[in-house]
């Protein structure tokens, strides 16, 4: 059902964000298309996991890749410059602390010998990581046509980390 949920609210979302790229253009956008490739390759395979075509281990491997990347990318090389300083600290540390967990949790092979708690933690640092971005942007910056696609753009992420989380849970 997780797994289900994640595939539509996540296709949706990156169709909103590849119709977001196509009216503002390739200038203004392209950083959301390359973020959204990552994503479409999570969520295809979210897709062969769950229809037994993609091994656990490849799966867990390549996914915690994708996921790691995109926080890399949006969150501490190119991070948005936020109206709030301390906000934006906070959401860069906690960016720095959910690559470590996916590298600490997912990098080895031993997947199985996580707890529920320390899986279901990756998607709550990342959900606490988009709901201060979503205040700084909706809340204490001008809201302009670009906002509501930037939000998307935002949850995106915890909405795949969800899925991804609840994969790997089914394999415990």
């Amino acid at each position: 059902m997780d797994v289900g949920y994640t595939g539509v609210v996540g296709t949706f979302s990156v169709g909103a964000m590849l119709y977001g790229v196509a009216h503002f253009g390739l200038e203004i956008a392209w950083f959301e298309l390359l973020l959204n490739l990552f994503y479409i390759a999570c969520l295809v395979m979210m897709g062969l996991y769950f229809f037994n075509r993609l091994k656990p281990d490849h799966f867990n491997y390549w996914s915690s890749v994708c996921v790691g990347l995109t926080v890399l990318l949006r969150d501490v090389l190119f991070a948005p410059e936020l109206a709030s300083k301390p906000i934006h600290l906070i959401c860069l540390t906690l960016s720095v602390w959910l690559l470590m967990m996916l590298t600490y949790f997912y990098s080895r092979k031993d997947w199985k010998s996580y707890t529920k708690r320390d899986l279901w933690m990756i998607f709550v640092v990342d959900f606490v990581i988009a709901v201060l971005y979503h205040y700084d942007i909706y809340y204490l910056e001008p809201v302009d046509e670009y906002t509501d696609y930037l939000l998307t753009e935002i949850w995106i992420r915890p909405t795949i980390t969800y899925g991804l989380v609840a994969c790997f849970i089914t394999e415990n």
